[in-house]
């Protein structure tokens, strides 16, 4: 059996919450259902924090499986807090809000956000709104590290081909020649081809 996602949630502290406030109230109640909502689906709800300068750092020390952003959709700057908290380890962000106003949803998905849930959070919705985020997340990373590849790949490409340039000039090699040349020095020294084609490239760039 897999372990429960670890979960952090971002939220404003209402433990001051003013009686006569009634959408600070409003807040309160949504706050209080999602936390029910995250235990009775049994997921480990290892801590609130607010969205302050220190949330970097609480994360990386905590670090969740996901986080939930719970604040109004204008609240910008604790989604902000939280994208520049997770900039160098990406994490699945869920956000919920009973703000209705769906403006802020293009600006949330590009500042990463997973899923943008608006009203209506009833607790047996909590747990197939964050398998689904999980799952675009994890999808996505899977299509950044494929891009990653793919430009990485391009790049050892270009390396080798100005390596077999330079031979094929310097030498008078075929292309064939000059590959042939290069996958053999690097069999022989147990190196990636692209790193021997990037030492010559560097020694003939120092003797011009």
């Amino acid at each position: 059996m897999s372990e429960p996602l670890r979960i952090v949630v971002v939220a404003p502290d209402l433990a001051m919450t003013d009686p006569d406030d009634e959408h600070a109230l409003v807040q309160a109640e949504r706050s209080r259902t999602l936390r029910i909502g995250l235990l009775e689906a049994r997921f480990n709800l290892i801590a609130t924090l607010p969205a302050d300068v220190f949330l970097r750092e609480r994360i990386t020390q905590l670090q969740p499986d996901l986080i939930i952003v719970d604040a109004e959709s204008e609240a910008r700057d604790a989604l902000e807090h939280v994208v520049m908290a997770t900039r160098d380890e990406r994490r699945p962000i869920v956000m919920f809000t009973n703000d209705e106003d769906t403006t802020h949803v293009k600006d949330a998905v590009a500042l990463g956000v997973s899923a943008y849930i608006v009203a209506g959070l009833a607790p047996q919705r909590i747990r197939p709104i964050l398998d689904v985020a999980m799952a675009r997340f994890q999808h996505e990373q899977q299509l950044r590290s494929q891009l990653a590849d793919a430009r990485s790949e391009l790049k050892d490409r270009k390396t080798i081909d100005r390596a077999k340039g330079l031979l094929m000039q310097r030498q008078g090699l075929t292309e064939k020649a000059a590959y042939d040349k290069l996958r053999k020095t690097a069999m022989d020294k147990g190196l990636k081809l692209v790193d021997v084609a990037q030492r010559m490239l560097d020694v003939a760039d120092l003797l011009g």
